[in-house]
């Protein structure tokens, strides 16, 4: 779960954990030392300076903090950090809830004022500050302050939680409470949050508290198995495990992760399989990872908790404003996912909102000017928290505030640089577009092109797959993803060329364009591939591929900059719920959705796809032999394999690109 994961919060409170730890063995040596009590009595000739009970002075403070514990129909109690304006009434309020820390997300800094104290993780600070609302920061249950039991993405009360509690209760009771001790609100209350937190507003909106007038999921969590968190079309995401080995090793974090080498791609590697390296980590004591060794097929367990297709089944009660990153590195499958899910409710048009910013997990509450060695001319972020975010929870929390017009779809179209204001998402018919999707086809000569293959033509395009050399996800050394000096951040932005010539990767390429080509939606990949081995991932990139050279910006010259790249494991190409082995050198379709895109490829400009059969080490390795379970393959199910992408008449591989016209 993002940012969640490499958030500065995080990578901070892990030193400070580490640190506490020191302090407990000090402590512990301390009393197992000490002398008995009447040799520790205080003396009476020079008495202790520091007071049994200190009461800070805070009256100068622009804020009064309140630590209260909120309860809960089932009798836990929830830790609630509630900060409230100084002089507030009629004040609405902003609830995030989080395992994050809800102390540690409301004292980023020793400060008399509430912009330095939020200035951190989850807190769009600015917005927060200038708009006088009372914060309000809750740990879920089992975290941190709060009692009862953590469970990782807690399932609404059914077929996968037996219990009559969950985030939709809770956040149901916690409303409750706000709303009758709160003499400073006005009664109406937003929820707002990202990644883990982005999760729990979408929870608020099954059978939502009276008093919940909006919710902002921001790159939240949907579907583990689709394209979250945890797995992208049955590869799994094994750069995760640290995340749950934090999550859950204790209530308050105080136990980390720890690496063995400086380059995780030699740690995975070393270890063999992500089943392996678990044992080496003791995750089996940790029921979230037990169950992802248990599920690793679309099963059940994935399915009831999708949050696409919970809310789809339920009533549209409340506003709702989806925030999606156009890179994010952890959760880019959600945002656009409910969209999709919940916008048919919306006859109106009026209700439900999707913003597109070309952000990482969580930059839009950031500076959003760059990312990685990509330039988008302007704060695109503060633009976001200015003209959209601030004005709509206004319009919908603050007693008298004008009815601000927001575009049902806010989506920064990268390449041009500019923000689209859509009626709708995808853009396709929409605002004039082209009908349907338009194919663009691998060929020939390793080109890329808008015609079909011609007979004649060579059938295929071959390499060879070895999992012991896994082609890597980014160049290495690949540092642990929360370590201070990682830039996990804009690995989806990486230059591409390391792997554009790597010989187990493919790489078609057009022609330099002499027009735009504008997509708007989600690319589809058709690959007609085959495998000698019995099973096989396969990963599809699109790229945009610059000039040459490039005035103003040197070091962009030639840069193949990713825009749509996702991996599909060949064993669920009939059934994700059932695997199957794949009949060796038979070509075979294998068909799935990119990630959402929003971009303008420009005149002078070519077109990539890049095709593989590994990414590592963010996703496990593939064996290439069927084995019923991937996390416990044993180093002999590991062969090489020749893969043999088709481009031929009737055998045509081709992704369908979302093309609309100029605006």
């Amino acid at each position: 779960m993002r940012e969640h994961t490499q958030s500065t919060t995080t990578r901070d409170s892990r030193v400070g954990r580490w640190r506490a730890l020191a302090v407990v063995v000090v402590v512990v040596g301390v009393l197992w030392s000490a002398p008995p009590a009447a040799q520790r009595a205080q003396d009476p000739r020079l008495p202790g300076e520091t007071p049994q009970t200190f009461r800070p002075v805070t009256t100068s403070f622009d804020h009064v903090r309140r630590d209260v514990m909120i309860p809960m129909r089932d009798g836990v109690k929830l830790h609630t950090v509630i900060l409230v304006p100084k002089g507030a009434k009629a004040a609405p309020i902003l609830l995030t809830r989080t395992p994050y820390d809800a102390t540690a997300l409301t004292t980023h800094a020793r400060s008399a004022h509430l912009g330095p104290i939020l200035s951190g993780y989850d807190n769009p600070t600015d917005v927060i500050v200038e708009g006088g609302y009372v914060r309000v920061v809750q740990d879920v249950r089992g975290k941190y302050g709060s009692e009862g039991d953590y469970v990782m993405n807690r399932p609404l009360s059914g077929p996968q939680n037996p219990t009559p509690v969950d985030h939709a209760t809770d956040t149901y009771d916690t409303i409750d409470w706000l709303v009758k001790n709160l003499p400073e609100s006005n009664g109406k209350v937003g929820i707002l949050g990202i990644s883990y937190d982005g999760f729990l507003p979408l929870m608020a909106l099954v059978n939502p508290h009276p008093a919940l007038k909006v919710s902002v999921p921001m790159n939240p969590m949907v579907d583990g198995w689709m394209g979250d968190d945890w797995f992208h079309n049955g590869a799994f995401r094994q750069q995760m495990m640290p995340y749950v080995h934090d999550q859950q090793a204790t209530r308050a974090g105080g136990i980390g992760w720890w690496t063995s080498h400086f380059d995780d791609y030699d740690m995975f590697m070393q270890a063999g399989s992500a089943g392996e390296l678990g044992s080496r980590r003791g995750l089996e004591q940790l029921g979230f990872w037990r169950k992802l060794v248990e599920h690793p097929s679309y099963d059940a367990f994935w399915r009831d908790q999708a949050m696409d297709q919970i809310l789809a089944a339920q009533p549209l009660k409340v506003p709702v404003m989806l925030v999606h990153s156009l890179w994010d590195q952890e959760d880019i499958y959600g945002a656009p996912a409910v969209y999709k899910a919940i916008e048919p409710k919306d006859t109106a048009n009026d209700t439900v909102f999707l913003v597109m910013g070309p952000w990482y997990h969580g930059q839009e509450i950031r500076e959003g000017s760059t990312l990685g060695a990509v330039r988008f001319d302007s704060d695109t972020a503060l633009y976001f928290r200015r003209e959209i975010l601030a004005p709509f929870l206004a319009r919908y929390l603050k007693d008298g505030a004008p009815k601000v017009e927001i575009a049902p779809v806010t989506a920064f179209e990268t390449g041009t640089n500019a923000w689209r204001r859509l009626p709708a998402w995808p853009a396709a018919c929409a605002t004039g577009c082209a009908t349907g999707s338009t194919p663009i086809y691998f060929r020939a000569g390793l080109s890329l092109g808008f015609e079909a293959p011609a007979s004649g033509d060579a059938a295929f395009q071959e390499y060879v797959s070895d999992p012991a050399k896994p082609v890597p996800y980014r160049a290495r050394p690949h540092r642990e993803i929360s370590a201070a000096d990682s830039t996990w951040r804009q690995w989806l932005v990486d230059d591409q060329r390391e792997a554009s010539g790597r010989p187990d990767v493919v790489a078609f390429v057009s022609d330099v364009l002499a027009a735009p080509v504008r997509i708007s939606g989600q690319p589809i990949a058709h690959l007609m591939a085959s495998t000698s081995g019995t099973d096989s991932d396969w990963v599809i990139k699109l790229i945009d591929v610059y000039p040459d050279e490039v005035a103003g910006q040197p070091a962009m010259g030639g840069y193949q900059l990713a825009v749509a790249m996702d991996i599909f494991r060949g064993r669920y190409r009939e059934s994700l719920e059932t695997p199957k082995a794949i009949t060796p050198d038979a070509p075979l379709t294998y068909t799935f959705a990119l990630p959402t895109v929003n971009h303008a490829f420009l005149p002078g400009h070519r077109i990539m796809v890049q095709v593989q059969s590994s990414w590592f080490p963010l996703y496990d390795r593939n064996p290439q032999t069927f084995v019923p379970n991937i996390f416990w393959a044993t180093p002999a199910d590991y062969r090489k394999a020749v893969q043999r992408v088709y481009h031929a008449p009737g055998q045509a591989s081709f992704i369908e690109l979302p093309i609309v016209k100029a605006p």
